[in-house]
Protein backbone atom coordinates (compact mmCIF):
# COMPACT_ATOMS: atom_id res chain seq x y z
CA UNK A 1 0.00 0.00 0.00
CA UNK A 2 2.85 2.33 0.82
CA UNK A 3 4.70 1.80 -2.39
CA UNK A 4 1.47 2.65 -4.20
CA UNK A 5 1.50 6.02 -2.49
CA UNK A 6 5.15 6.52 -3.37
CA UNK A 7 4.79 5.68 -7.05
CA UNK A 8 1.81 8.01 -7.36
CA UNK A 9 4.14 10.83 -6.39
CA UNK A 10 6.61 9.93 -9.17
CA UNK A 11 5.01 12.12 -11.88
CA UNK A 12 5.52 15.15 -9.63
CA UNK A 13 9.26 14.44 -9.58
CA UNK A 14 9.41 13.65 -13.27
CA UNK A 15 8.02 17.07 -14.08
CA UNK A 16 11.28 18.61 -12.86
CA UNK A 17 14.12 19.24 -15.32
CA UNK A 18 16.42 16.19 -15.91
CA UNK A 19 19.44 17.52 -14.06
CA UNK A 20 17.41 18.60 -11.05
CA UNK A 21 15.41 15.36 -11.12
CA UNK A 22 18.57 13.27 -10.96
CA UNK A 23 19.94 15.33 -8.11
CA UNK A 24 16.69 14.85 -6.19
CA UNK A 25 16.21 11.15 -6.82
CA UNK A 26 19.74 9.86 -6.23
CA UNK A 27 19.94 10.55 -2.51
CA UNK A 28 16.40 9.37 -1.74
CA UNK A 29 16.18 6.37 -4.09
CA UNK A 30 17.64 3.84 -1.59
CA UNK A 31 15.28 5.14 1.08
CA UNK A 32 12.37 5.05 -1.33
CA UNK A 33 13.03 1.44 -2.28
CA UNK A 34 13.27 0.51 1.38
CA UNK A 35 9.98 2.16 2.22
CA UNK A 36 7.68 -0.51 0.80
CA UNK A 37 6.35 -1.54 4.20
CA UNK A 38 5.42 1.65 5.99
CA UNK A 39 2.47 0.02 7.78
CA UNK A 40 1.89 -3.46 9.21
CA UNK A 41 -1.37 -3.68 7.24
CA UNK A 42 -4.86 -2.54 8.16
CA UNK A 43 -6.72 -5.83 7.80
CA UNK A 44 -8.11 -7.30 11.03
CA UNK A 45 -6.62 -10.59 12.16
CA UNK A 46 -8.40 -13.80 11.20
CA UNK A 47 -10.76 -14.91 13.94
CA UNK A 48 -12.22 -18.38 14.59
CA UNK A 49 -15.69 -18.98 13.22
CA UNK A 50 -17.28 -21.50 15.61
CA UNK A 51 -20.05 -23.77 14.43
CA UNK A 52 -22.16 -22.68 17.41
CA UNK A 53 -21.96 -19.90 19.95
CA UNK A 54 -22.35 -21.80 23.20
CA UNK A 55 -21.38 -25.12 24.72
CA UNK A 56 -24.68 -26.68 23.68
CA UNK A 57 -26.10 -26.64 20.17
CA UNK A 58 -28.84 -24.09 19.58
CA UNK A 59 -32.31 -25.68 19.30
CA UNK A 60 -34.61 -24.70 16.49
CA UNK A 61 -37.04 -23.21 19.01
CA UNK A 62 -37.68 -22.93 22.71
CA UNK A 63 -40.30 -24.74 24.75
CA UNK A 64 -43.73 -23.17 24.63
CA UNK A 65 -44.40 -20.89 27.60
CA UNK A 66 -47.68 -18.98 28.00
CA UNK A 67 -48.63 -20.32 24.59
CA UNK A 68 -45.59 -18.91 22.77
CA UNK A 69 -42.56 -20.84 21.51
CA UNK A 70 -39.74 -18.61 20.30
CA UNK A 71 -38.04 -19.69 17.07
CA UNK A 72 -34.36 -18.95 16.40
CA UNK A 73 -33.95 -17.77 12.79
CA UNK A 74 -30.31 -18.73 12.16
CA UNK A 75 -28.64 -16.63 9.48
CA UNK A 76 -31.26 -13.88 9.52
CA UNK A 77 -29.95 -10.30 9.31
CA UNK A 78 -30.29 -7.98 12.31
CA UNK A 79 -33.54 -6.06 12.63
CA UNK A 80 -33.34 -2.27 12.57
CA UNK A 81 -36.36 -1.18 14.65
CA UNK A 82 -36.58 -4.49 16.50
CA UNK A 83 -38.68 -3.09 19.38
CA UNK A 84 -41.70 -3.07 17.05
CA UNK A 85 -41.69 -6.86 17.42
CA UNK A 86 -43.23 -6.43 20.91
CA UNK A 87 -46.37 -5.07 19.21
CA UNK A 88 -46.92 -2.31 21.75
CA UNK A 89 -47.62 1.20 20.50
CA UNK A 90 -46.77 2.62 23.92
CA UNK A 91 -43.37 0.93 23.93
CA UNK A 92 -42.69 2.11 20.36
CA UNK A 93 -43.52 5.68 21.42
CA UNK A 94 -41.13 5.49 24.38
CA UNK A 95 -38.22 4.25 22.26
CA UNK A 96 -38.85 6.81 19.53
CA UNK A 97 -39.00 9.57 22.15
CA UNK A 98 -35.71 8.46 23.69
CA UNK A 99 -33.91 8.27 20.33
CA UNK A 100 -35.24 11.70 19.46
CA UNK A 101 -34.62 13.52 22.75
CA UNK A 102 -31.58 11.87 24.34
CA UNK A 103 -28.97 14.58 25.10
CA UNK A 104 -26.20 11.98 24.90
CA UNK A 105 -27.10 11.00 21.36
CA UNK A 106 -27.56 14.61 20.30
CA UNK A 107 -24.16 15.53 21.73
CA UNK A 108 -22.53 12.56 20.03
CA UNK A 109 -24.18 13.41 16.72
CA UNK A 110 -22.88 16.99 16.84
CA UNK A 111 -19.44 15.68 17.76
CA UNK A 112 -19.63 13.42 14.71
CA UNK A 113 -20.43 16.36 12.45
CA UNK A 114 -17.52 18.30 13.93
CA UNK A 115 -15.13 15.40 13.38
CA UNK A 116 -16.19 15.07 9.75
CA UNK A 117 -15.50 18.74 9.18
CA UNK A 118 -12.13 18.40 10.92
CA UNK A 119 -11.29 15.57 8.54
CA UNK A 120 -12.19 17.72 5.55
CA UNK A 121 -10.05 20.54 6.93
CA UNK A 122 -7.03 18.29 7.46
CA UNK A 123 -7.33 16.71 4.04
CA UNK A 124 -7.68 20.09 2.35
CA UNK A 125 -4.67 21.47 4.17
CA UNK A 126 -2.43 18.48 3.45
CA UNK A 127 -3.25 17.46 -0.13
CA UNK A 128 -3.69 20.80 -1.82
CA UNK A 129 -1.41 23.85 -2.13
CA UNK A 130 -2.08 26.82 0.11
CA UNK A 131 -2.58 30.20 -1.58
CA UNK A 132 -2.76 33.43 0.39
CA UNK A 133 -3.00 37.07 -0.52
CA UNK A 134 -1.78 39.86 1.70
CA UNK A 135 -1.04 43.53 1.69
CA UNK A 136 0.79 46.03 3.87
CA UNK A 137 0.89 49.81 4.03
CA UNK A 138 3.23 51.49 6.51
CA UNK A 139 4.80 54.84 7.30
CA UNK A 140 8.18 54.49 9.04
CA UNK A 141 10.82 56.70 10.61
CA UNK A 142 14.29 55.12 10.95
CA UNK A 143 17.75 56.35 11.90
CA UNK A 144 19.98 57.30 9.02
CA UNK A 145 23.65 56.44 8.43
CA UNK A 146 26.00 58.27 10.87
CA UNK A 147 27.62 61.45 9.51
CA UNK A 148 25.37 61.29 6.47
CA UNK A 149 22.52 63.69 6.04
CA UNK A 150 19.67 63.51 6.86
CA UNK A 151 20.12 61.87 10.32
CA UNK A 152 16.71 60.19 10.06
CA UNK A 153 14.70 58.68 7.23
CA UNK A 154 10.95 59.15 6.96
CA UNK A 155 9.19 57.16 4.24
CA UNK A 156 6.09 55.19 3.20
CA UNK A 157 6.07 51.53 2.17
CA UNK A 158 3.38 49.67 0.20
CA UNK A 159 3.47 45.89 -0.48
CA UNK A 160 0.89 43.50 -1.92
CA UNK A 161 1.63 39.81 -2.61
CA UNK A 162 0.12 36.47 -3.54
CA UNK A 163 1.92 33.52 -1.93
CA UNK A 164 1.63 29.80 -2.70
CA UNK A 165 3.20 26.83 -0.95
CA UNK A 166 3.01 23.08 -1.50
CA UNK A 167 4.72 20.15 0.20
CA UNK A 168 5.10 16.98 -1.87
CA UNK A 169 3.86 13.95 0.02
CA UNK A 170 6.33 11.49 -1.52
CA UNK A 171 6.27 9.03 1.37
CA UNK A 172 2.67 9.45 2.48
CA UNK A 173 3.04 11.41 5.72
CA UNK A 174 -0.10 13.40 5.01
CA UNK A 175 -1.98 10.54 3.38
CA UNK A 176 -1.33 8.24 6.34
CA UNK A 177 -2.38 11.00 8.74
CA UNK A 178 -5.58 11.53 6.77
CA UNK A 179 -6.28 7.79 6.70
CA UNK A 180 -5.77 7.61 10.45
CA UNK A 181 -8.18 10.47 11.13
CA UNK A 182 -10.74 9.03 8.71
CA UNK A 183 -10.57 5.67 10.49
CA UNK A 184 -11.01 7.38 13.85
CA UNK A 185 -14.07 9.19 12.53
CA UNK A 186 -15.47 5.88 11.26
CA UNK A 187 -14.74 4.33 14.63
CA UNK A 188 -16.75 7.02 16.38
CA UNK A 189 -19.58 6.60 13.90
CA UNK A 190 -19.86 2.90 14.72
CA UNK A 191 -19.76 3.78 18.41
CA UNK A 192 -22.64 6.17 17.83
CA UNK A 193 -24.61 3.41 16.11
CA UNK A 194 -23.88 1.13 19.05
CA UNK A 195 -25.01 3.85 21.45
CA UNK A 196 -28.34 4.16 19.61
CA UNK A 197 -28.87 0.42 19.80
CA UNK A 198 -27.89 0.38 23.48
CA UNK A 199 -30.24 3.26 24.25
CA UNK A 200 -33.16 1.45 22.59
CA UNK A 201 -32.34 -1.75 24.50
CA UNK A 202 -32.03 0.16 27.76
CA UNK A 203 -35.41 1.83 27.23
CA UNK A 204 -37.08 -1.49 26.45
CA UNK A 205 -35.39 -3.20 29.41
CA UNK A 206 -36.20 -0.23 31.65
CA UNK A 207 -39.88 -0.24 30.66
CA UNK A 208 -40.07 -4.00 31.24
CA UNK A 209 -38.21 -3.69 34.54
CA UNK A 210 -40.53 -0.94 35.79
CA UNK A 211 -43.58 -3.02 34.88
CA UNK A 212 -42.17 -6.10 36.62
CA UNK A 213 -41.25 -4.16 39.75
CA UNK A 214 -44.65 -2.46 39.80
CA UNK A 215 -46.35 -5.85 39.67
CA UNK A 216 -44.04 -7.13 42.41
CA UNK A 217 -44.89 -4.17 44.63
CA UNK A 218 -48.63 -4.80 44.28
CA UNK A 219 -48.26 -8.52 44.94
CA UNK A 220 -46.01 -7.90 47.94
CA UNK A 221 -48.48 -5.38 49.36
CA UNK A 222 -51.17 -8.06 49.24
CA UNK A 223 -48.81 -10.57 50.88
CA UNK A 224 -48.11 -8.06 53.68
CA UNK A 225 -51.86 -7.60 54.21
CA UNK A 226 -52.36 -11.36 54.41
CA UNK A 227 -49.41 -11.81 56.77
CA UNK A 228 -50.66 -9.04 59.05
CA UNK A 229 -54.13 -10.61 59.10
CA UNK A 230 -52.52 -13.93 60.03
CA UNK A 231 -50.52 -12.25 62.80
CA UNK A 232 -53.66 -10.58 64.18
CA UNK A 233 -55.55 -13.86 64.07
CA UNK A 234 -52.72 -15.73 65.78
CA UNK A 235 -52.53 -13.07 68.52
CA UNK A 236 -56.26 -13.53 69.25
CA UNK A 237 -55.91 -17.30 69.31
CA UNK A 238 -52.92 -17.05 71.62
CA UNK A 239 -54.97 -14.89 73.99
CA UNK A 240 -57.60 -17.63 74.02
CA UNK A 241 -54.96 -20.28 74.63
CA UNK A 242 -55.55 -22.00 71.28
CA UNK A 243 -51.94 -21.57 70.06
CA UNK A 244 -48.59 -21.15 71.75
CA UNK A 245 -46.86 -17.82 72.23
CA UNK A 246 -44.03 -19.02 69.97
CA UNK A 247 -46.50 -19.58 67.08
CA UNK A 248 -47.98 -16.12 67.57
CA UNK A 249 -44.55 -14.48 67.65
CA UNK A 250 -43.44 -16.40 64.53
CA UNK A 251 -46.51 -15.15 62.67
CA UNK A 252 -45.79 -11.58 63.76
CA UNK A 253 -42.16 -11.95 62.71
CA UNK A 254 -43.20 -13.16 59.25
CA UNK A 255 -45.53 -10.18 58.82
CA UNK A 256 -42.87 -7.68 59.89
CA UNK A 257 -40.23 -9.26 57.66
CA UNK A 258 -42.49 -8.96 54.64
CA UNK A 259 -43.36 -5.38 55.54
CA UNK A 260 -39.63 -4.57 55.88
CA UNK A 261 -38.96 -5.76 52.30
CA UNK A 262 -41.63 -3.53 50.83
CA UNK A 263 -39.94 -0.06 51.18
CA UNK A 264 -36.78 -1.25 49.41
CA UNK A 265 -38.84 -2.78 46.62
CA UNK A 266 -40.78 0.47 46.20
CA UNK A 267 -37.53 2.47 46.10
CA UNK A 268 -36.13 0.13 43.46
CA UNK A 269 -39.30 0.52 41.41
CA UNK A 270 -39.11 4.32 41.64
CA UNK A 271 -35.40 4.30 40.80
CA UNK A 272 -36.10 2.25 37.66
CA UNK A 273 -38.83 4.66 36.62
CA UNK A 274 -36.53 7.65 37.24
CA UNK A 275 -33.79 6.05 35.14
CA UNK A 276 -36.28 5.38 32.35
CA UNK A 277 -37.40 9.03 32.41
CA UNK A 278 -33.81 10.25 32.03
CA UNK A 279 -33.24 7.84 29.12
CA UNK A 280 -36.24 9.48 27.45
CA UNK A 281 -34.78 12.95 27.98
CA UNK A 282 -37.29 13.81 30.72
CA UNK A 283 -36.82 14.87 34.31
CA UNK A 284 -37.40 12.07 36.86
CA UNK A 285 -40.71 13.55 38.05
CA UNK A 286 -42.05 13.09 34.49
CA UNK A 287 -41.49 9.32 34.45
CA UNK A 288 -43.99 7.51 32.20
CA UNK A 289 -46.66 5.23 33.58
CA UNK A 290 -45.84 1.55 33.76
CA UNK A 291 -46.75 -0.64 30.84
CA UNK A 292 -48.97 -3.59 31.65
CA UNK A 293 -47.02 -6.79 31.11
CA UNK A 294 -49.97 -8.11 29.14
CA UNK A 295 -49.49 -5.30 26.58
CA UNK A 296 -46.09 -6.66 25.56
CA UNK A 297 -46.18 -9.59 23.15
CA UNK A 298 -42.98 -11.58 23.23
CA UNK A 299 -41.45 -11.78 19.71
CA UNK A 300 -41.99 -15.28 18.34
CA UNK A 301 -39.04 -15.13 15.90
CA UNK A 302 -35.63 -13.79 16.83
CA UNK A 303 -32.65 -13.50 14.44
CA UNK A 304 -29.40 -15.31 15.18
CA UNK A 305 -26.54 -14.23 12.92
CA UNK A 306 -23.84 -16.77 12.13
CA UNK A 307 -20.48 -15.88 13.76
CA UNK A 308 -18.84 -14.78 10.51
CA UNK A 309 -21.73 -12.38 9.80
CA UNK A 310 -21.68 -11.04 13.34
CA UNK A 311 -18.29 -9.45 12.63
CA UNK A 312 -19.93 -7.16 10.08
CA UNK A 313 -23.16 -6.44 11.99
CA UNK A 314 -21.84 -5.60 15.47
CA UNK A 315 -20.95 -1.88 15.69
CA UNK A 316 -18.52 -2.51 18.55
CA UNK A 317 -16.53 -4.96 16.42
CA UNK A 318 -16.56 -2.57 13.48
CA UNK A 319 -15.38 0.23 15.78
CA UNK A 320 -12.50 -1.97 16.98
CA UNK A 321 -11.58 -2.65 13.35
CA UNK A 322 -11.50 1.08 12.61
CA UNK A 323 -9.28 1.62 15.66
CA UNK A 324 -6.92 -0.99 14.21
CA UNK A 325 -6.88 0.80 10.84
CA UNK A 326 -6.13 4.12 12.55
CA UNK A 327 -3.27 2.58 14.53
CA UNK A 328 -1.84 1.03 11.36
CA UNK A 329 -1.91 4.39 9.59
CA UNK A 330 -0.16 6.01 12.56
CA UNK A 331 2.71 3.55 12.06
CA UNK A 332 2.88 4.81 8.48
CA UNK A 333 2.97 8.40 9.70
CA UNK A 334 5.80 7.67 12.13
CA UNK A 335 7.75 5.84 9.41
CA UNK A 336 7.23 8.46 6.72
CA UNK A 337 8.51 11.18 9.02
CA UNK A 338 11.94 9.54 8.84
CA UNK A 339 12.19 10.20 5.08
CA UNK A 340 12.88 13.40 3.11
CA UNK A 341 10.28 16.08 2.50
CA UNK A 342 10.26 18.54 -0.41
CA UNK A 343 8.42 21.86 -0.35
CA UNK A 344 7.95 24.46 -3.08
CA UNK A 345 6.95 28.07 -2.49
CA UNK A 346 6.34 31.01 -4.77
CA UNK A 347 5.13 34.57 -4.41
CA UNK A 348 4.46 37.54 -6.66
CA UNK A 349 3.21 41.03 -6.07
CA UNK A 350 3.92 44.73 -6.06
CA UNK A 351 5.86 46.94 -3.68
CA UNK A 352 7.40 50.40 -3.39
CA UNK A 353 7.85 53.53 -1.34
CA UNK A 354 5.07 55.36 -3.18
CA UNK A 355 2.02 54.48 -5.23
CA UNK A 356 3.69 55.46 -8.50
CA UNK A 357 6.42 52.87 -7.97
CA UNK A 358 3.93 50.26 -6.80
CA UNK A 359 1.84 50.59 -9.97
CA UNK A 360 4.84 50.52 -12.33
CA UNK A 361 6.97 47.60 -13.52
CA UNK A 362 9.70 48.74 -11.17
CA UNK A 363 7.56 47.68 -8.23
CA UNK A 364 7.16 44.07 -9.33
CA UNK A 365 8.16 41.48 -6.73
CA UNK A 366 8.45 37.72 -7.10
CA UNK A 367 10.22 34.74 -5.63
CA UNK A 368 10.45 30.99 -6.25
CA UNK A 369 11.99 28.61 -3.73
CA UNK A 370 12.40 24.89 -3.10
CA UNK A 371 13.49 23.26 0.13
CA UNK A 372 14.29 19.65 0.93
CA UNK A 373 14.78 18.23 4.39
CA UNK A 374 16.09 14.84 5.53
CA UNK A 375 16.10 13.98 9.26
CA UNK A 376 19.60 12.93 10.35
CA UNK A 377 19.77 13.01 14.12
CA UNK A 378 16.90 13.62 16.55
CA UNK A 379 18.24 11.85 19.62
CA UNK A 380 16.36 8.64 18.77
CA UNK A 381 13.00 10.45 18.95
CA UNK A 382 11.80 9.37 15.51
CA UNK A 383 12.66 5.70 16.10
CA UNK A 384 11.00 5.82 19.51
CA UNK A 385 7.86 7.32 17.98
CA UNK A 386 7.74 4.57 15.39
CA UNK A 387 8.20 1.84 18.03
CA UNK A 388 5.44 3.46 20.09
CA UNK A 389 3.11 3.48 17.06
CA UNK A 390 3.88 -0.20 16.39
CA UNK A 391 3.13 -1.09 20.02
CA UNK A 392 -0.15 0.85 19.80
CA UNK A 393 -1.01 -1.11 16.66
CA UNK A 394 -0.33 -4.43 18.40
CA UNK A 395 -2.56 -3.29 21.28
CA UNK A 396 -5.32 -2.47 18.78
CA UNK A 397 -5.00 -5.97 17.27
CA UNK A 398 -5.35 -7.53 20.71
CA UNK A 399 -8.30 -5.28 21.53
CA UNK A 400 -10.01 -6.31 18.29
CA UNK A 401 -9.58 -9.99 19.17
CA UNK A 402 -10.96 -9.41 22.66
CA UNK A 403 -13.94 -7.46 21.29
CA UNK A 404 -14.82 -10.32 18.94
CA UNK A 405 -14.51 -12.94 21.68
CA UNK A 406 -16.61 -10.82 24.04
CA UNK A 407 -19.27 -10.44 21.35
CA UNK A 408 -19.38 -14.22 20.84
CA UNK A 409 -19.74 -14.72 24.58
CA UNK A 410 -22.44 -12.04 24.77
CA UNK A 411 -24.50 -13.84 22.14
CA UNK A 412 -23.88 -17.26 23.71
CA UNK A 413 -24.92 -16.06 27.17
CA UNK A 414 -28.04 -14.36 25.85
CA UNK A 415 -29.12 -17.42 23.87
CA UNK A 416 -28.61 -19.63 26.92
CA UNK A 417 -30.51 -17.20 29.13
CA UNK A 418 -33.40 -16.95 26.68
CA UNK A 419 -33.70 -20.71 26.40
CA UNK A 420 -33.64 -21.00 30.20
CA UNK A 421 -36.16 -18.16 30.56
CA UNK A 422 -38.73 -19.99 28.46
CA UNK A 423 -38.27 -23.21 30.42
CA UNK A 424 -38.44 -21.40 33.77
CA UNK A 425 -41.53 -19.47 32.68
CA UNK A 426 -43.26 -22.68 31.60
CA UNK A 427 -42.83 -24.26 35.04
CA UNK A 428 -43.51 -21.02 36.93
CA UNK A 429 -46.70 -20.46 34.96
CA UNK A 430 -47.86 -24.03 35.61
CA UNK A 431 -47.09 -23.63 39.31
CA UNK A 432 -48.94 -20.32 39.45
CA UNK A 433 -51.98 -21.79 37.70
CA UNK A 434 -52.02 -24.75 40.11
CA UNK A 435 -51.67 -22.44 43.13
CA UNK A 436 -54.54 -20.30 41.86
CA UNK A 437 -56.82 -23.33 41.43
CA UNK A 438 -55.96 -24.57 44.94
CA UNK A 439 -56.66 -21.12 46.37
CA UNK A 440 -60.03 -20.83 44.65
CA UNK A 441 -61.05 -24.33 45.74
CA UNK A 442 -60.03 -23.54 49.31
CA UNK A 443 -61.86 -20.20 49.24
CA UNK A 444 -65.01 -21.98 48.07
CA UNK A 445 -64.77 -24.47 50.93
CA UNK A 446 -64.23 -21.59 53.38
CA UNK A 447 -67.40 -19.94 52.14
CA UNK A 448 -69.23 -23.23 52.78
CA UNK A 449 -67.83 -23.35 56.31
CA UNK A 450 -65.82 -26.51 55.72
CA UNK A 451 -62.44 -24.79 56.43
CA UNK A 452 -61.30 -21.88 58.60
CA UNK A 453 -60.53 -18.49 57.04
CA UNK A 454 -56.84 -18.92 57.84
CA UNK A 455 -56.68 -21.80 55.35
CA UNK A 456 -57.80 -19.50 52.53
CA UNK A 457 -55.22 -16.91 53.54
CA UNK A 458 -52.46 -19.51 53.51
CA UNK A 459 -53.46 -20.71 50.03
CA UNK A 460 -53.69 -17.12 48.78
CA UNK A 461 -50.19 -16.45 50.06
CA UNK A 462 -48.93 -19.46 48.14
CA UNK A 463 -50.67 -18.18 45.05
CA UNK A 464 -49.12 -14.68 45.30
CA UNK A 465 -45.65 -16.14 45.85
CA UNK A 466 -46.10 -18.30 42.74
CA UNK A 467 -47.38 -15.24 40.88
CA UNK A 468 -44.23 -13.30 41.82
CA UNK A 469 -42.09 -16.07 40.33
CA UNK A 470 -44.14 -15.97 37.14
CA UNK A 471 -43.84 -12.18 36.88
CA UNK A 472 -40.05 -12.36 37.24
CA UNK A 473 -39.80 -15.13 34.63
CA UNK A 474 -42.06 -13.17 32.24
CA UNK A 475 -39.93 -10.06 32.61
CA UNK A 476 -36.71 -12.05 32.17
CA UNK A 477 -37.92 -13.54 28.88
CA UNK A 478 -39.06 -10.16 27.54
CA UNK A 479 -35.84 -8.45 28.62
CA UNK A 480 -33.48 -11.17 27.38
CA UNK A 481 -35.23 -11.11 24.01
CA UNK A 482 -34.38 -7.40 23.78
CA UNK A 483 -30.78 -8.20 24.71
CA UNK A 484 -30.58 -10.78 21.94
CA UNK A 485 -31.82 -8.28 19.36
CA UNK A 486 -29.19 -5.85 20.64
CA UNK A 487 -26.46 -8.52 20.57
CA UNK A 488 -27.13 -9.15 16.87
CA UNK A 489 -25.95 -5.64 16.02
CA UNK A 490 -27.42 -3.26 13.51
CA UNK A 491 -28.10 -3.50 9.76
CA UNK A 492 -25.74 -1.46 7.58
CA UNK A 493 -26.72 2.15 6.96
CA UNK A 494 -25.88 4.36 3.97
CA UNK A 495 -22.50 6.01 4.52
CA UNK A 496 -22.51 9.79 4.21
CA UNK A 497 -20.07 11.16 1.64
CA UNK A 498 -17.68 12.84 4.05
CA UNK A 499 -14.43 11.68 2.50
CA UNK A 500 -12.01 13.47 0.27
CA UNK A 501 -9.35 11.98 -1.99
CA UNK A 502 -7.09 9.58 -0.10
CA UNK A 503 -9.01 10.07 3.14
CA UNK A 504 -11.74 7.42 3.03
CA UNK A 505 -15.20 7.54 4.48
CA UNK A 506 -15.79 8.91 7.93
CA UNK A 507 -18.00 9.34 10.94
CA UNK A 508 -17.61 10.05 14.77
CA UNK A 509 -18.67 8.79 18.16
CA UNK A 510 -20.10 9.50 21.37
CA UNK A 511 -18.61 11.00 24.29
CA UNK A 512 -20.89 9.85 27.03
CA UNK A 513 -22.63 7.16 24.99
CA UNK A 514 -25.15 4.81 26.57
CA UNK A 515 -23.70 1.75 28.33
CA UNK A 516 -24.72 -1.70 27.13
CA UNK A 517 -28.07 -2.79 28.53
CA UNK A 518 -27.96 -4.62 31.83
CA UNK A 519 -29.21 -8.18 31.94
CA UNK A 520 -30.41 -7.65 35.51
CA UNK A 521 -32.90 -4.82 34.85
CA UNK A 522 -35.97 -7.02 34.66
CA UNK A 523 -34.83 -9.49 37.32
CA UNK A 524 -34.35 -7.18 40.30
Amino acid sequence: MTSRFAWRALPCVCAVRPATRTALLLPILPLWLGACSFTPGDKPPAMPSPAQYGVNALPAQTVAAQGVSQRFDVGAPPVKAWWHAYRSDKLDALVDEGLRNSPNLSSADHALQAAREQLKAQVGASLFPSIDIGGEAARERNLGIPNVRPPTALYNMFVGQIQARYTFDFFGTSRFANASLAAQVDQQAFQLTSARQALAANIVSGAIGASVLGAQVKATERLVELAQADATDMARREALGAVSRADALASAQNAESLAASLPGLRAQWQSTRHALAVLLGRTPDQAPDDLALGELKVPQTVPVAVPSTLLQSRPDIQAAEMALKAASAEVGVATAQMFPSLSLSASMGKGGFNWTTVMSNAGSLWSVAASISQPIFHGGALLAQRRAAQATYEAAVDQYKQTVLTAFRNVADTLASLEADNTALLHADNASAAAERIYRDTAARVRLGALPVSSARGREQQYWNAYLTTVRATGARLSDTALLFYAMGAPPEPVADTATPAAGAAATAPAGSQPPPSQDVARR
